[in-house]
């Protein structure tokens, strides 16, 4: 029997290549715009929540909250899903002392910083589909996903699309920077994996490895290429991501510098 996947927000940069990964493995998948009447009359199958905003939250406060929360809302309200998997992000963890952070670690979020609405507001998602899904519900907080194809957001994928036409890339960063990197085939394979799982819980979609961006600077020029770094900044180091739950899954994703290598190669090729 075809399963019947709905993806909310399949024109983004992870709901695309869900979507055709879907596609490509045979599933009946919806993709509805936003502000559709019918998503809350039919029967959605696997719910795929991808909508969502992240660089320009602060510039669309009341779009952010619309899209993090009120759509959700609707459609838990009408109910007409065998699953839903929101998509929520690791940054919730940002503030936290310790130094590792799991699925169980309870949240410190401060509502007078206008710079957590986009926190905030994933967190109530996250409640929502967590408490009132009737234990159809389940969360994916991600870390920084990177790809290379053109438009990819993010730091490194803005750094790798650069290598495809420069040689020479001077980056406003600075060496000392470290961050979770996690490839986009991965969050797909992972997406996959939680939605097969009957039980209702939290998964940090993360590699569980810190990269240095001064370490991925050497993985460039191993291969022939010259980097620089605009700032000498040494910011505070982010968490350790907790990731056993998503290997319990067979969700083992590529070290990130093996796969910027395997790129770079290709590029040389």
């Amino acid at each position: 029997m075809q399963r019947r996947a709905t993806i909310v927000g399949a024109s983004g940069f992870v709901g695309r290549r869900l979507r055709a990964r879907l596609e490509a493995n045979a599933w009946d998948v919806y993709a509805p715009a936003k502000h559709e009447l019918e998503l809350l009359e039919r029967d959605l199958g696997v719910v795929f929540y991808c909508a969502g905003l992240t660089a320009d939250y602060d510039r669309r406060p009341f779009e952010t909250v619309e899209a993090h929360v009120t759509l959700v809302s609707r459609l838990l309200e009408a109910g007409r899903f065998d699953k839903i998997l929101y998509l929520s992000s690791t940054r919730l963890y940002d503030g936290l002392p310790n130094a590792d952070a799991s699925e169980a670690e309870p949240l410190l979020l401060d509502p007078t910083d206008p710079r957590r609405l986009y926190d905030l507001s994933k967190a109530l998602g996250e409640n929502l589909v967590m408490t009132r899904a009737g234990g159809r519900g389940a969360v994916a907080r991600l870390a920084n996903v990177y790809d290379w194809e053109p438009g990819a957001p993010g730091f490194l994928s803005q750094w790798l699309i650069r290598a495809a036409s420069e040689r020479a890339i001077t980056l406003q960063s600075s060496p000392h920077m470290a961050r979770d990197y996690i490839h986009l085939d991965d969050v797909t394979d992972a997406l996959i994996a939680i939605a097969d799982v009957p039980e209702s819980a939290i998964y940090n979609v993360a590699s569980g490895e810190l990269a240095i961006n001064r370490e991925i600077a050497q993985v460039f020029e191993a291969c022939g290429w010259r980097v620089s770094f605009a700032d000498d900044a040494a910011p505070p180091t982010p968490p350790n991501l907790a990731v056993a739950r998503l290997r319990a899954l067979g969700v083992n994703p590529r070290p990130v510098k093996d796969r910027v290598r395997a790129y770079l190669e290709g590029l040389k090729r």
